[in-house]
């Protein structure tokens, strides 16, 4: 029938839809086939509501999705029936493969200890807000990152006394330079 979408023998690319939390049960039942899988993860720094010490959390960059790389004409009923599988992301009569492209490009962005690197790189000079904490919604300049942590150094300007703070790089972002009149 003219309609009906052509088995796919071609390794590509596909979103592996999950149960609740089961991303990496599925993912290894997936690798224990063979199957070529890409489940990123991002670390996420918060802070212990009762201690207010810095922890860090690991989440998946998509939850309840991760990548994996089959035949479908010969894998897909094999994948859909694995634990912790709910389904393959399809739009039509069949799987939606991914472009290649874009998983080369989330791939690009992981970094040496394997977790998807999501923060701005800031530079000297940069306008920046502190988005947590007691110093919160205060503004100043990024001055440089302390070595061998994950604090920076930045500028605060506030109420006529100028300042250096030593803060956690995940509590700033870049101030936006849009202009509010539109």
């Amino acid at each position: 029938m003219g309609s009906e979408r052509e088995p796919d023998y071609i390794p590509r690319w596909y979103a592996i839809y999950t149960h609740p939390r089961q991303e990496d049960r599925a993912e290894s039942n997936l690798r224990a086939w063979g199957v070529e899988t890409f489940n990123p993860k991002v670390k996420e720094s918060r802070r212990n509501p009762y201690t207010h010490a810095p922890i860090q959390v690991i989440k998946n960059l998509f939850p309840r999705y991760f990548f994996a790389r089959f035949e479908a004409g010969e894998m897909l009923r094999k994948i859909c029936f694995t634990r912790g599988v709910q389904s393959v992301v399809s739009f039509g009569n069949g799987p939606t493969p991914i472009d290649d492209k874009i998983i080369t490009v989330i791939k690009s962005r992981v970094g040496k200890d394997n977790f998807i690197k999501l923060d701005e790189d800031f530079k000297f000079g940069d306008k920046v807000t502190i988005k947590d904490g007691p110093l919160r919604n205060f503004t100043g300049v990024f001055d440089r990152e302390i070595k061998n942590s994950d604090r920076v150094r930045i500028l605060l300007a506030a109420i006529s006394y100028e300042g250096h703070v030593i803060i956690e790089k995940d509590l700033i972002k870049k101030v936006t330079t849009r202009s509010a009149a539109a």
